[in-house]
């Protein structure tokens, strides 16, 4: 444990010019005092680690140094060869890159290492677009995936409504969801605000600008995205409605409804009453999915409001009993 630790804070020192004892902490999901011990070791093991003392201060590899605990081992070259998504790829258009890189490790891998690829591809894969849905990569996307590595502004194009706007965007970052690209970007000249989100295949035209812009390095893509999902998810739970649910309804709610309205809902919940059960107030998009959705809980859910739901449930579950009474 210690010693995988150990080459761990070598390879992340080798990697970057310094590195305070907060950052290595967190990197390593340990306290700053074992950071201090482990340099320690590392320093009296022959590795030339400086320490830097005062409010800049820091760690960092004197003189060049590189280790050569590079080597990968089955495990890592297995995932190593999982991490690409190939379609995606070609929809960028970097299919010929990758491929030469895989090739590249391929060729420096261990000869008990070679079969790592065709390990991998028997075992998994990955097929991003949704069921039932001809995947079509918009017309423009290896256009904007160049600027996106290039940190290039663009100037893009794209329908908004009935009507088409025109920006010059920061493009920070590429996102696939079930089948569909997004960009997330900054508007230039918008002060620092914070990125928006743009679909991709409503940019009617794009153009890579000649100058660059200067990349925010705090800004996190995969936590940037599950915030934006989030907040999309609440958005559209325009209507409240109160259920009551049984043991069994509330372990199925999640299973039931929007993952995000069930989380909440079960979050702002009182205590259970003497049978057990829980009173929610639960968002939903509108009373007709509202209804579709908590149908699938039967008996274990009963509306209490709006009255005109509550009402669509009665008469519904009078057609049940009615449809199913002993012949």
């Amino acid at each position: 444990m210690r010693a995988a630790r150990l080459i761990k804070m070598v390879l992340l020192l080798q990697s970057r010019p310094a590195m305070t004892a907060a950052e290595l902490a967190r990197e390593l999901e340990v306290s700053e005092r074992t950071v201090t011990r482990d340099a320690q070791a590392l320093s009296e093991a022959g590795v030339p680690v400086y320490a830097e003392r005062g409010r800049a201060g820091g760690y960092r590899l004197v003189g060049g140094y590189r280790t050569g605990l590079t080597g990968l081992g089955r495990g890592e070259a297995e995932a190593l060869f999982l991490s690409g998504v190939p379609q995606a790829l070609r929809e960028m258009g970097l299919a010929d890159v990758a491929s030469a890189a895989r090739l590249k490790v391929s060729a420096a891998l261990l000869p008990s290492l070679r079969d790592a690829p065709r390990a991998a591809a028997q075992r998994f894969h990955l097929d991003a677009p949704a069921w039932f849905r001809e995947p079509r990569a918009p017309a423009l996307l290896p256009l904007i995936a160049e600027a996106v590595w290039d940190d290039r502004c663009l100037r893009a194009r794209y329908r908004r409504g009935e009507a088409e706007v025109e920006r010059e965007l920061e493009p920070y970052g590429l996102v696939l969801k079930a089948g569909v690209w997004y960009l997330c970007a900054r508007v230039r000249g918008d002060g620092g605000g914070a990125p928006r989100t743009y679909r991709i295949d409503r940019f009617v035209d794009a153009e890579a600008l000649g100058d660059r812009f200067g990349r925010d390095e705090e800004f996190d893509l995969p936590a940037f995205w599950a915030g934006q999902t989030e907040r999309f998810a609440r958005s559209i739970l325009r209507t409240e409605v109160v259920v009551r649910l049984s043991e069994a309804g509330v372990r199925a709610l999640p299973h039931a409804v929007d993952p995000v309205a069930a989380r909440d809902a079960l979050a702002a919940a009182g205590d259970p009453d003497a049978r057990g059960r829980v009173t929610v107030t639960l968002g939903a998009e509108s009373q007709d999915v509202a209804y579709a959705q908590l149908r699938a809980l039967g008996a274990e859910a009963e509306v209490i409001s709006p009255e005109s739901l509550r009402k669509r449930f009665a008469e519904d579950a009078a057609r049940m009993a009615e449809l199913y009474r002993p012949r």
